[in-house]
């Protein structure tokens, strides 16, 4: 394994470097999809429910994406022509998901949602469907193109982008504000700070995307199968996997890894959907399950604050991404780290200053870089060799996209099982955190 070729710092870079602009796509999704649904007029108690969307996509496209990949040789490459594909389709919806407010149907006509929620729900699902078509082939490519000596090091990488572009995405609507663009508009529209920080987020996007699409050479078949020490003859003999059957032969780390996963992701979901309301209500001290509350200027000001506080967290991200390679164990650096993101979680519900939650949010993001980084290198060093690479990081995917899925649908039970309280939703990830660093144990590190 020491003996393959190595690549340089700029070739990691330039590996996931569109990830930075798909990134920014997604945290301008991730921060501001409650305060759009709300402003339109959704309920607090189903905001959840709209959240169900974006994992559900993923898990729908992701391991279908990774399997046509697995059998994709063309002269742009393996990977590319999917990431190609995501990022314009991205880019379209970006610049249609804020306008849904602008409609000016109200007329509530089918499951209690009016024509503008709707039209905002199906450019969700186009956006959440292109972007993970376009975030997939960056995992890909560093399982297929990176030593497994090499690959902690180009995952985090790949996450001090991904939090870069975070960091861009949640700071783009309040900055907006600062230089005069409107951060409050009539009732059921979007503001303008929020609906030009997604034009210009999907500009990014597809700049970034197209320096990696140039920048980097995906290996031919034949180095691919020398690089991962995989006959090709054998390959080619032996019969196609479905992915039912893949699953079923997938590794013990595939499946530890993945409960990890689960309290994980369910934990983020919760914040995601939650922190909007629960940062109105104990900073600005409104009560943003009231009626026209969401057109306020202190609600809409707090919904700037999410994306102030969403950036603290990608710089902890950031800096704690250059801390993991140094753990002498990744067991150990998983444990820390998700154990570091509860206690940010849990210390939020203490907090009523709005520059105090600085360092609840910068804790939490010890526990995003490690989720970003961690799984990925523990589950493609597992699978070396494998030839249905694509296929797996697809599936595993699902560890992601599932526990998003159960903690949105049950989101608004467990919000009355404690009170109604938005805030306390947080108090509840934490303890998920807890959760899944008590599973890390559980972790196999043996190959395939």
């Amino acid at each position: 394994m020491n003996n393959k070729r190595k690549l340089s710092l700029t070739q990691l870079v330039n590996l996931s470097f569109g990830f930075f602009g798909v990134q920014i796509a997604y945290s301008l999704q991730s921060a501001n999809i409650s305060r759009i649904f709300a402003t339109l007029g959704a309920d607090p108690h189903q905001l959840s429910f709209f959240w169900i969307l974006p994992p559900l996509m993923g898990m729908l496209v992701q391991p279908l994406i990774g399997k046509w990949s697995d059998r994709t040789w063309c002269r742009l490459g393996r990977r590319k022509p999917y990431l190609l594909v995501g990022a314009i389709v991205a880019v379209l919806v970006m610049v249609l998901l804020p306008n849904a407010g602008s409609l000016h149907f109200s007329t509530r006509f089918f499951l209690g949602l009016n024509a503008a929620m709707w039209f905002g729900l199906f450019s969700l699902i186009f956006l959440d469907t292109s972007i993970n078509v376009a975030m997939q082939p960056f995992k890909m490519m560093v399982g297929d193109m990176v030593n497994e000596e090499q690959k902690t090091r180009a995952y985090s990488i790949q996450s001090f982008l991904c939090n870069a572009g975070s960091l861009v995405g949640y700071l783009l609507p309040i900055a907006f504000t600062w230089i005069g663009i409107a951060n409050e508009a009539p009732e059921g529209v979007i503001p303008d700070s929020v609906r030009v920080s997604f034009y210009v987020g999907a500009a990014i996007l597809i700049l970034c995307v197209l320096y990696t699409f140039f920048r980097v050479k995906e290996m031919p078949p034949k180095e691919y199968a020398e690089f991962h020490g995989i006959n090709l003859e054998k390959q080619e003999e032996a019969p196609k996997e479905g992915l039912l059957k893949l699953l079923v032969k997938a590794p013990r780390t595939f499946w530890t890894v993945g409960l990890v996963q689960f309290f994980c992701w369910a934990a983020f979901l919760y914040m995601w959907t939650y922190s909007n309301g629960a940062i109105a209500a104990n900073c600005w001290g409104i009560d943003p399950n009231a009626p026209g509350m969401t057109a306020s200027s202190a609600y809409q000001a707090a919904g700037n604050w999410v994306g102030v506080v969403f950036a603290v967290q990608a710089v902890g991200s950031i800096l704690w991404a250059l801390v993991i390679p140094k753990f002498r164990s990744i067991s150990l650096s998983y444990v820390v780290s998700l154990l570091a993101g509860a206690l940010g979680f849990a210390s939020i519900i203490l907090v009523h200053n709005q520059y105090l939650l600085f360092v609840s949010y910068f804790l939490i993001g010890f526990a995003w870089a490690a989720m970003l980084a961690l799984p990925f290198t523990l589950v493609t060093n597992a699978l070396e060799g494998n030839p249905y690479m694509g296929s797996y990081l697809g599936l595993f995917n699902c560890t992601i996209c599932l526990p998003q899925i159960i903690a949105a649908a049950t989101g608004g039970l467990v919000m009355s099982l404690v009170g109604g309280s938005q805030a306390m939703m947080l108090l509840v990830a934490g303890i998920f955190l807890v959760a899944g660093a008590l599973c890390v144990r559980f972790i196999d590190t043996k190959k395939q």
